[in-house]
């Protein structure tokens, strides 16, 4: 029998927009934010990588989250770049939009809920209900085999 534990335990996390979207990463994945990088399109990859950059000698893999979830390209091409430490090293996810670190108790962490897009949910580890807005936290273990391409 499992037993339910009180879990007062705060997180922060990275926050940004996808569209209308609010999703995070727990900050201690985070390395940097950084502005759009010149890219090198790599050959016959997933259509969700954008291509390689170079950041300060190290070549970090760049992955569209709205390609990731079915979306299209903003016109604009405006974006900014979240700089995460992966297993595989580092990634880049190119979002819309930068928020504030939000620092939240795991108790209002939710599992996964059946009605998040199906193409969305093998990359989300739960969501927090905010104000008026969910945050959907990103599964960076799942996200992190584009790294490779």
């Amino acid at each position: 029998m499992e037993s339910e534990v009180l879990n007062t335990e705060n997180v922060q996390y990275c926050t940004f927009q996808i569209g209308e979207d609010f999703f995070g990463v727990d900050v201690l994945k985070v390395q940097e934010v950084i502005k759009p990088l010149q890219l090198t399109e790599i050959p016959k990859s997933d259509e969700v990588v954008c291509g390689l950059m170079n950041l300060r000698g190290n070549i970090v893999t760049q992955i569209s989250l709205r390609r990731l979830f079915g979306l299209q390209e903003n016109e604009d091409n405006e974006h900014m770049n979240v700089i995460v430490n992966t297993s595989d090293g580092l990634l880049s996810l190119k979002v819309d939009q930068i928020d504030d670190v939000q620092s939240l108790n795991m108790s209002s962490f939710e599992t996964t809920p059946d009605t998040l897009d199906v193409k969305i949910r093998k990359y989300v580890k739960g969501i927090h209900k905010l104000d008026g807005r969910l945050l959907v936290v990103l599964d960076l273990e799942e996200i992190e085999g584009f790294a490779g391409e």
